[in-house]
Formats: structure tokens, sequence, C-alpha cells
């Protein structure tokens, strides 16, 4: 016998909704893709939704301009396609994440599927209050696992680009870029941002 929800127009949370959905640490990969499309950030890790609140303006300034400048130089060189969040990435099995900006080269678009991205060459973050941590430790080590070449972590508040550039299966720091600095892609030859520029 089916059972009947009743939603309330008291204000209440409607408990029983939860249990509609898995658990925290059982949600699959085809339970994601089932989820009802949105422009929130939602990620899936060791089997948990990751829901991260709205960028704050400075984020998406520098989102904006990060994105204009890697995007005029992969048009310009015809060398892939760039895109920005909300985009599914999918690093592994059961493993997805929306990284800030990702690059897929010529080479490697066939890893573009119709619901979501293969591994990319190529990522951007930006750190907030709410994501240094993950940034800088779960989804540093998972784009290493996955083998992404780049990875860049743009630091609003320190005012820095960092490139981190995949080297026998771990990240290097090639380098940590400041105000009045060029940071300068190592996979993508000539591609460059002013950090002046990125960071207003």
């Amino acid at each position: 016998m089916s059972q009947t929800i009743e939603i309330h127009s008291t204000g209440e949370p409607i408990t029983e909704i939860a249990d509609l959905f898995p658990r925290q640490g059982k949600w699959t990969e085809k339970d994601y893709f089932s989820l009802p499309e949105t422009n929130r950030i939602i990620e899936l890790s060791k089997g948990r939704l990751i829901i991260t609140p709205a960028p704050a303006t400075k984020h998406q300034d520098i989102s904006l301009n990060l994105s204009i400048l890697i995007g005029t130089y992969v048009k310009l060189n015809k060398s892939g396609k760039v895109c920005y969040s909300p985009l599914d990435v999918r690093l592994s099995e059961g493993l997805i994440r929306q990284p800030d900006i990702a690059f897929m080269s010529e080479e490697h678009k066939h890893r573009i599927a119709k619901q979501y991205w293969g591994v990319p060459d190529l990522v951007m973050e930006i750190t907030s209050e709410g994501t240094s941590k993950s940034d800088r430790e779960d989804k540093f080590h998972e784009y290493e696992e996955a083998g992404i070449p780049e990875y860049w972590i743009v630091d609003p508040d320190a005012k820095t680009i960092e490139i981190h550039a995949l080297e026998k299966g771990a990240y290097v720091l090639l380098d940590r870029y400041g105000i009045g600095d060029i940071a300068r892609s190592k996979l993508l030859d000539g591609f460059e941002a002013a950090v002046d520029d990125v960071i207003e």
C-alpha cells in the first residue's frame, strides 16, 4: 500500500520527504543524476552529497575574469573547450565535482558526454571561507588522483594564484603568484593571467 505524504502550509519542515532520498554516505552516481535540474552547486563524493552556498560577488567577479581570459585564449587557439560551474565533472565512479572553471583539450573532447564531462585537462578553483579546506585538501587529492594535468587555486583573500602541475602522479607547485605578477600555464603554451586583472 502506498503512503500519502501531505504537504502542510504551517511552515514546518516536511521530514517525510527526506525518506525519499538515500542517507548521507549511501548516495550513488545513479541517485545523483536522478536529482532534478538545478543551478545549485551539488557534488558527490564518498557517497555524500555536498551542497555549497551560492558564491559571493567577489568570487563571481574573479570567475568571470578568468573565464574571459582562458575562454579567449582557447577560442583564438582553437585548443578545446572551456566551461564553468555549475558543470558536472565525473572524476571516477561515484565521484562528481563542479570546478569553478574547467578546460578540455581538443584531444580529449571525446570525454565530454551529454550529461557530464569526464576528466578535464585543467581545472580552476576560487577559494572562499566555506570551500578553502576542500579546494586545498579534498579536491586537491581528487584532481591529482584523477590525473588532471594542471590545477589553479585562486585565493581572493591572499590575492594569489597558485599553479600546480602533475608530475609522476603528484601535484608540484609551479609557483605562487601575487599582485604585480603574471601567472603562466605550463599546459597551455602562451596562456597567462595577470593577478591584478583576475583579482581586482
